[in-house]
């Protein structure tokens, strides 16, 4: 708001829906709710669900789970983190890249961003690696993939586990593999913001090998287990067992994906690369129709690392004018109604790390990058004419800023 408490109406705002539903979507949808006789959760519709994944991924074993933050609470209790066992987080991250980690009483070690690209890499990484580290959580943020063959070089030569998050990345590649498939664990999302979505909630977990796939269905579904040897009336001594995890001391979860949503799911998987090859479109003619104004720094993506274009970051440099990003963004709302932010806040500056003793990082890149941040409102199904006005007050802004 500036001082004189002018401003114009929101023209160009965030969308709550990454990404809307086709016709045949929301028939199917509702033809299951009408038909589904058995169940609503834990049936077919999951078990079709978790292969088409595992085809679509390339996983050795899938899972569907209610979010990403339950992938990586399974994915972060499967890892039997103790106190003084340190973990390797990007210090530029949505905080439930962090938390389920956190809850294990493992510490917490904040890694730096790569000055361009903005996502983690090998080397950075590296520079956060002791004796006592036993978990990397690489991120493939904004939806660009990391550069998975270099950090799993460092991971194998450390023997270290990687948890990779792609809650934004569905479907991007490294090096023509798909993230999430590299490390021991690949945790996805399908909240309303993301790619797909399963009507809001939903996500997945990838699994690499064998043992802790085993782990899975009775950690994600309240330990239920069949009672072991023959029973000569189903219903003795119970329809159902309950027993402990195979990990002593840990108790079950309830992180289950309804039958609906995975059926949904498995029909949007069909979608996926048109919709980023969209985004990816219009990202770049965003990017391209902007090249005469260096001041505006975007993500770099380097060759081999695939993006999907989940969202559209960028950094304002207003070193020549004597501008910030808060400049920015204040003119372009009040001027011209377009609602750009900031994201993501460098987590150890949260008041939740710094109360459990996270509250410093040495993160100079993250640093710079968040204090000189602009995000754009980028929905794959922003009408046209809404984007290109978009681009064309984006343009005036800067021009404004040039003075």
């Amino acid at each position: 708001m500036t001082s004189d408490n002018k401003q114009s109406p929101i023209r160009v705002d965030w969308s709550g829906i990454g990404e809307r539903y086709t016709d045949a979507e929301i028939d199917y949808v509702a033809t299951l709710m009408k038909t589904t006789q058995s169940t609503f959760t834990q049936g077919g519709l999951q078990t079709e669900f978790e292969k088409a994944f595992s085809e679509f991924t390339g996983a050795n074993y899938s899972f569907a789970v209610n979010s990403c933050t339950s992938a990586l609470e399974l994915a972060a209790t499967i890892c039997e983190l103790k106190t003084g066992d340190e973990v390797v987080i990007p210090n530029h991250t949505y905080c439930a890249s962090a938390i389920p980690f956190g809850r294990t009483g493992a510490t917490l070690v904040w890694a730096d961003c790569d000055a361009k690209s903005w996502v983690v890499s090998a080397e950075t990484i590296a520079k956060k690696l002791t004796s006592k580290t036993k978990v990397i959580v690489v991120v493939h943020l904004y939806g660009l993939a990391c550069d998975m063959q270099a950090i799993m070089a460092l991971a194998k030569e450390k023997n270290l586990i990687v948890v990779e998050d792609c809650a934004q990345a569905l479907g991007a590649m490294s090096h023509g593999q798909q993230v999430g498939t590299f490390g021991d664990f690949g945790c996805y999302s399908f909240h309303t913001h993301k790619n797909i979505t399963t009507l809001g909630e939903g996500g997945a977990l990838t699994v690499k090998n064998k043992e802790h796939a085993a782990l899975l269905p009775g950690l994600r579904h309240n330990g239920h287990q069949p009672f072991s040897g023959p029973r000569d009336r189903y219903w003795v001594p119970a329809m159902v067992n309950v027993d402990q995890t195979p990990i002593e001391g840990i108790w079950p979860f309830n992180y289950c994906m309804g039958e609906v949503q995975c059926g949904l799911a498995t029909q949007l998987l069909k979608r996926v690369h048109a919709i980023s090859a969209k985004r990816k479109e219009r990202a770049e003619r965003f990017k391209a129709a902007l090249s005469d104004y260096p001041e505006l720094v975007f993500q770099v993506q380097p060759e081999n690392q695939q993006s999907v274009f989940h969202l559209l970051p960028a950094r304002y440099d207003g070193s020549k004018t004597g501008k910030t990003n808060h400049d920015f963004i204040d003119r372009i709302f009040t001027h011209y109604g377009i609602k750009a932010i900031v994201q993501y806040y460098p987590l150890n500056r949260y008041p939740l790390f710094e109360k459990f003793g996270f509250g410093h990082a040495d993160c100079p890149n993250t640093d710079f990058l968040f204090d000189n941040m602009i995000s754009f409102p980028f929905h794959s199904w922003m009408p046209e004419d809404q984007f290109s006005y978009m681009l064309a007050s984006v343009k005036n802004t800067l021009n404004d800023l040039r003075g």
